[in-house]
């Protein structure tokens, strides 16, 4: 039987990015929407801010950091099936999770910097994809209520000097419906849009998984509770580098030096 995945896989390696819909059923995304709200008032209540003016130019933009600790749904979602799964295709068997947040575009939400993912944690050049987002949809998402934006073919640029000098004019809008995920390869150059509605909010979560010899953007230790942590599974703990043994490598032809060169 052919893979289901195996044209997102490929066209993820191709292009840098795909859209696999139905991922979530409709009462599951909603679901999920609902616990982010919650979980975004949650996130104030402990004093950490869903507005970050170095990010965005106004409070329309709602950022929720930590969201495993506010939340068991999105420990099950950061470990999905299908998200692990596209990420060993491009990552390989053994990655990090180095962050999942949360950014939902409210009326009157403006564009971020252009950025790549990779670049803000890896010097250039950039010629492998070290890093990769999950993007879950819980909202329909489209042009109008601020999808992400981003240039097609960029993940073949390699350093800073590659961007063009018009390249806020290259950008597409990555739409799809609620309970979809879009896989962006970390080297892809993307921006949140700006949602010019009059009444529709845009939620996306990013869900960020890098090769794992690169150091997270969060130390889990600190942002999970004690509690927390006990709730994971083995797995889970080695994903987001809970366990003493960090990065031992991939050595598959690690053997005795008589067998290695055997004569």
């Amino acid at each position: 039987m052919q893979d289901p995945l195996a044209a997102a896989k490929a066209q993820l390696h191709d292009d840098g990015w795909c859209v696999i819909p139905g991922v979530l059923d409709p009462a599951a995304a909603r679901q999920a929407l609902d616990r982010l709200w919650a979980a975004a008032d949650e996130s104030r209540r402990r004093g950490v801010d869903t507005y970050m003016p170095v990010l965005d130019p106004n409070e329309s933009n709602v950022r929720v950091f930590f969201l495993m600790e506010l939340d068991a749904i999105f420990r099950e979602l950061i470990a999905h099936p299908t998200a692990v799964e596209m990420v060993r295709s491009l990552l390989g068997r053994d990655f990090l999770i180095s962050n999942f947040t949360a950014n939902i575009a409210r009326p009157g939400s403006r564009s971020m910097a252009l950025h790549s993912d990779q670049s803000l944690v890896v010097p250039e050049p950039w010629v492998q994809p070290w890093a990769l987002n999950v993007i879950w949809c819980l909202t329909d998402v489209t042009f109008e209520n601020g999808a992400t934006l981003f240039i097609p073919g960029s993940h073949h640029w390699q350093t800073r000097a590659n961007v063009p000098a018009d390249a806020n004019r290259r950008l597409k809008p990555f739409e799809a419906k609620a309970g979809s995920i879009i896989v962006m390869e970390g080297r892809i150059w993307h921006t949140s849009g700006a949602n010019i509605t009059a009444d529709q909010d845009r939620a996306l979560l990013f869900g960020y998984y890098t090769r794992p010899f690169l150091r997270q953007q969060v130390n889990w230790n600190a942002a999970l509770s004690a509690e927390t942590q006990a709730s994971l599974s083995p797995q889970m703990r080695r994903w987001l580098g809970l366990e003493a043994t960090a990065n031992t490598g991939d050595a598959p032809d690690l053997r005795y030096l008589d067998d290695q060169f055997a004569t």
